[in-house]
């Protein structure tokens, strides 16, 4: 019974936390770059105060916190909005990243989601979700591909 009880907590503390590392606001994973409408590439956008965490093991497990002085009409006029956006649950302890209340913002109208890179690893894309007052949210997420 003690070595099962050992064994849950020790994959309990590996999914929770032992992956996870926080992603510098210098690390090139953490440039934040949105899918232009015109070229169809992606181009870096601006970002202030950065947090974000990430891990080798899953290229899911991607989640980041910024906001963006550039403004919604703007994003919205120059880079392609990314339906069906679901945003990925965090570790409770990366407390900046709600999935389910931008989730439901997404739903409602109240932030907007951009395709920041297509196939950023092969079947995954990282999405961007945008609120009116500039805070916004980075995840990675399955896209058409990984269903084949």
């Amino acid at each position: 019974m003690l070595s099962a009880l050992i064994a849950g907590a020790a994959v309990w503390y590996m999914q929770v936390y032992g992956y996870y590392e926080p992603l510098p606001a210098s690390a090139p994973a953490a440039e934040i770059r949105l899918t232009s409408v015109t070229t169809g590439r992606p181009e870096p956008i601006l970002t202030e105060g950065f947090s974000g965490i990430d891990a080798d093991s899953s290229p899911l497990r991607f989640r980041g916190c910024f906001s963006t002085p550039l403004s919604l009409a703007m994003l919205s006029e120059t880079f392609a909005v990314y339906d069906h956006a679901t945003p990925l649950n965090a570790p409770g302890w990366f407390d900046c990243f709600d999935a389910a209340t931008i989730g439901a913002d997404l739903e409602s109208g109240a932030a907007i989601a951009f395709l920041s890179e297509h196939e950023i690893r092969p079947g995954i894309d990282r999405v961007v979700a945008v609120y009116p007052d500039g805070r916004a949210y980075a995840w990675h997420q399955l896209n058409e591909n990984a269903e084949k």
